[in-house]
C-alpha cells in the first residue's frame, strides 16, 4: 500500500457561485482523489467535529460532474489531545461521506487520545499501541478496497 499526503490549504472556500469552472487547486484535488484507490482520512476534532479545511474539501469533491467520492472507499483516523481521541469528529465525517457516496470503512475505528503522549516533537507516531491500531487499519482498508472495488 502507498499513501499520498495532500495538503488541503491550497483549496479555495467551497461557493457555489464559482464552480465553473473549478478553480485550478480544486480540479489537481479531485483528480488525485478520482485517481485514488482508497482515502485514509486523518482528521483532528474541532469544537466536537471535523476542521472547516475538511469538510470544504468534501463541499469540492460531492459536485458534478464525476463526483469523485462516489463510491470510494475511505477509512479515518484523528488524534486528539482530549481523552476521547476523535470520536464525534469521526462520527460526524462517516454521516458526511455516507451522505455524498462514499463508503467509509465500518471497523475498526482509530481514536488517539492524549496525542502529546503518543507522537514526539517531530508529529511522528511512537507509541506502539497506537502504531498497532493503525496497522489493523490500514490492513482492514486494504481488504475493503477489495470488497467493494474489485478490479
Amino acid at each position: 500500500m502507498t499513501l499520498e499526503i495532500f495538503d488541503l490549504a491550497p483549496l479555495p472556500i467551497f461557493n457555489a457561485d464559482y464552480e465553473k469552472p473549478f478553480p485550478e487547486a480544486v480540479l489537481e484535488f479531485r483528480t488525485r482523489l478520482a485517481q485514488a484507490n482508497a482515502l485514509l482520512i486523518a482528521t483532528p476534532e474541532y469544537n466536537s467535529s471535523i476542521s472547516g479545511a475538511l469538510k470544504n474539501a468534501i463541499d469540492w469533491a460531492s459536485r458534478s460532474p464525476q463526483q469523485p467520492l462516489n463510491g470510494k472507499p475511505v477509512a479515518m483516523i484523528g488524534a486528539s489531545t482530549g481523552n476521547s481521541g476523535t470520536l464525534r469528529a469521526q462520527l460526524h465525517l462517516r454521516q458526511i461521506l455516507t451522505h455524498v457516496g462514499a463508503l467509509p470503512l465500518g471497523k475498526p475505528e482509530v481514536l488517539v487520545a492524549r496525542a502529546e503522549q503518543v507522537f514526539d516533537a517531530d508529529g511522528n507516531l511512537i507509541d506502539e499501541a497506537a502504531r498497532g491500531f493503525l496497522r489493523y487499519l490500514l490492513t482492514a482498508l486494504a481488504g475493503w478496497i477489495q470488497r467493494v472495488s474489485p478490479v
